[in-house]
Parts: C-alpha cells; structure tokens; sequence
C-alpha cells in the first residue's frame, strides 16, 4: 500500500468518523427533545428542525392519516407559508405519500417530475419546486397515523439511505411522543364516558382561575348529580346504568360550548367549568341541562325507556368563592341542598 492510499484511506476513516459523531449527537438530541417537553406539537416541530438540518434539507411537512374520508391532510409544516394547505387533502389511493399509508414503508424518490403520483398543487400552495423527496411513515402499534416528507438536498444530491435511516430515526422518536400523549390521555379520560376525569378537573380548574384573576372575567363551577341512579342500577343491572352514564355525557357535551370543560367527577357525578360566564348565564346553562336530561328518554332504541333526573348545584368565582377549594365545596353543597329538597332543580349557592 502506497503513502499516498494510506492517506486517502485514513481520510476516509476520519470522514466516517466524524459522521458517526454527527449521528450519535443528533440521536442524542433527539432524545434530550422529549425528555424536555411534554408538548407533542413542541415536539415534532424541533426535532424535525434538526432532522433537515442534519442531513441538509430545504423542507419538512407532516401528514396525518383521516381513516374516515382515507385521506391525508397537512398538520405541522416547516413554515406556515400558506394557509390554503390546511385544507388541501390527498387522496390514499393516489399520492405518493397515499402509497407509503398504504405499504406502511419509509422510501425515497429521487426525481419526483418523473413519479405520476406527485401532486404539483402541493408546490404551488406551499411554494417551492420538490425535486426529490423522503416519506416516512409514523405508526402506533403497527398502524399508520401519519407521514413525514422530507423535501429536496439543498445542495442538489439525491437523498441516501444514511438521509433517510436518520429521519426513521426522527419519526421512531416522534412514534414515542405520540404514544406518551396517549397514554397521558388515557390518565386524564374516563374510560366509560371519555368526558375528562377528576384528575384533569382538578389541574385545569387551577389555571382556569389564574384566567380569571389576569382578565378578571367571571367563572362558573356546575356539579350535576343524578337522582335516584341506585335505582337504575338495581333494577336494569351495571351495564344498562353504565349506558345511560354515557348518554348524559353526550346530552350534556350538546348542550355546551366547545371551550367549557366537562367531567365524570365519580360514579353518578358530573362537573362542568364553564369559564367567561356569570351565574345568571351559568343559571340558564344549567337549567337547560336540567330540562334536556328530564325530558331525555333513555335508552329507547333498546326498548328500556328510562326516566331520569338530575339535581345541579352552582357557584361562581369570585363572586361566591375565593379560591378553587372553596369554589368546588360550595358547589357541591349546593347540588346536596337540591337533592335533599326536591330533586331535579338547579340550586345557586348563596352570597
């Protein structure tokens, strides 16, 4: 071996080398990403950011799966250069990210003008020129939820397999943010009624009363409680009482707004955080509920045709409270007064 091959050799050793070091940094960092937040969005934005930059690429985007209408539509982006992409859907069956869905498989097309299922509209609303692109899939539990494209070497290369088992790298990381978020649901859900449970009740209302102390808008607090539900359990059985639990849920989620909180507080028990409302609006909210749950008949495509009721019990902040533990107590006093009254009325707590 000449001087002149062992250079070249050791060069090219020491060229590994320091890809290796680049590699095993990045996956470090990507790792340090989660550990660092919880914010799936946070995410799957910065360790992206890292991705195209590790391997020199002009631009990212991701793609979730919509089962339903088997089609993808455009979440997170590298830059949110047009606002007609969020609405922008590809078909499953036609595009090429469709087809990495479909085969659930990472790959590469080095020339996209020569692929028939590239979409030139995607280039024409998020305006650039794809040349060459990556798509990877994200699976939980080996199904497809989502895919991350990689668009176009900045400096002109085609992608290599080095590009594209680093950004499997990156999308295994985001597989893992994805199923911490579940499973962070899973915590904060109930199981029978997917309604919030007491633990997320619990950390929300906290912020919800810093909301109201910064802007000084009012907050309403509303416990439901059904009446006589023994009844229903002893009479039609667990399983029939677990159904109308889950019926209430959707009554009461109908009869709210989108931005107010509901919760599965324990057993037969509901809370609602109703935030910007006063308790004269919180009063017809409740009243409402009260009069749609009366006049619900439960159950009736399973010839059960149950009659319930239901006692509420509300208090506002500041106006009857002055922090979160006074707030939930005298609410619930109310809801008690009302049911050891006359049941299925909405009892304001008194000043």
């Amino acid at each position: 071996m000449t001087d002149k091959t062992t250079t070249e050799e050791n060069q090219r050793l020491h060229a590994e080398l320091k890809n290796k070091e680049k590699e095993l940094k990045f996956l470090k960092d990507i790792t340090g990403i989660l550990t660092s937040t919880l914010d799936l969005n946070k995410s799957l934005t910065t360790i992206m950011k890292k991705t195209i930059t590790m391997i020199g690429a002009e631009a990212w985007f991701f793609l979730y799966v919509d089962e339903e209408k088997r089609e993808l539509l455009f979440g997170k982006t590298w830059e949110a250069k047009s606002k007609e992409i969020r609405k922008f859907r590809l078909k499953l069956d036609k595009d090429i990210a469709g087809q990495a869905v479909k085969e659930g498989v990472p790959g590469i097309v080095s020339d996209v003008s020569r692929d028939v299922r590239f979409n030139k509209k995607i280039d024409r609303l998020l305006h650039i020129k794809t040349k060459s692109l990556m798509c990877i899939p994200i699976k939980i539990k080996d199904k497809v939820i989502g895919i991350i494209e990689v668009v176009n070497k900045i400096k002109g290369d085609a992608f290599t397999k080095t590009d594209l088992d680093l950004v499997n790298q990156a999308a295994m990381a985001i597989e893992h943010a994805f199923l911490y978020q579940r499973m962070e649901e899973l915590t904060l859900t109930d199981d029978l009624t997917n309604l919030f449970n007491s633990r997320y009740l619990n950390r929300t209302i906290e912020t919800e009363i810093e909301r109201t102390n910064r802007y000084g808008t009012p907050l309403t607090l509303i416990f439901m409680d059904i009446d006589n539900f023994k009844k229903v359990n002893d009479k039609h059985g667990h399983l029939v009482g677990g159904k109308v639990l889950v019926e209430i849920a959707k009554i009461i989620l109908v009869n709210l707004r989108t931005l107010d909180i509901v919760a599965r507080y324990g057993g037969d028990e509901f809370v609602m955080v109703l935030s910007q409302t006063t308790t004269k609006a919180g009063f017809m909210v409740a009243e409402r509920l009260r009069k749609a749950i009366e006049q619900h008949v439960f159950l009736k495509h399973e010839s059960y045709s149950i009659k319930i009721t239901g006692s509420f019990g509300m208090a506002s902040y500041p106006e009857h409270a002055k922090n979160k533990e006074e707030l939930f107590r005298i609410a619930d006093e109310a809801m008690y007064r009302g049911k050891r009254t006359t049941k299925n009325i909405v009892y304001v707590a008194s000043k």
